[in-house]
């Protein structure tokens, strides 16, 4: 029995180990990321609505859609983009098919935010990319073998 008295789950120290090793890579990304847009004064969920626009159709999408593509309520929804629009990062376009729904755009300071902080993320993907790397294949040898 370990030292600890519990019982073992049947996998090995290696898979906690590169499980540890990925979440670390991923944790070291992500406060990377988050001091990165609070330099920029936007918020982690702002950034994410602002890949989900930009990436869109036409660079526009439903409120509906942006809700469901953030993993959001509806109303959740509309409140983030309250502050994007106040922030002067997205603006409401008015649906020509349907009067009924809006559509998210990107102002121009929208754009010229994401495109900065794009450029950013790519550079601490590319930083962190070793241990990130190194933790995958670490854990893809370590299950293949199980």
């Amino acid at each position: 029995m370990p030292r600890s008295g519990r019982r073992t789950s049947g996998l090995t120290d290696d898979v906690y180990e590169g499980l540890a090793g990925f979440r670390l890579a991923m944790r070291r990304f992500l406060s990377f990321s988050e001091a990165a847009l609070a330099e920029a004064g936007v918020t982690s969920q702002q950034y994410q609505a602002l890949l989900v626009v930009r990436t869109a159709p036409g660079w526009q999408i439903r409120l509906r859609d942006l809700a469901e593509q953030m993993l959001m309520h509806h109303n959740s929804a509309v409140q983030l983009v309250d502050r994007m629009c106040l922030a002067g990062l997205a603006e409401r376009i008015p649906a020509e098919d349907d009067k009924r729904s809006v559509l998210i755009g990107l102002t121009t300071k929208g754009e010229l935010t994401l495109e900065s902080l794009a450029k950013v993320h790519v550079e601490g993907i590319h930083a962190h990319e070793p241990l990130l790397a190194e933790s995958l294949s670490r854990l893809r040898q370590v299950t293949e073998l199980a």
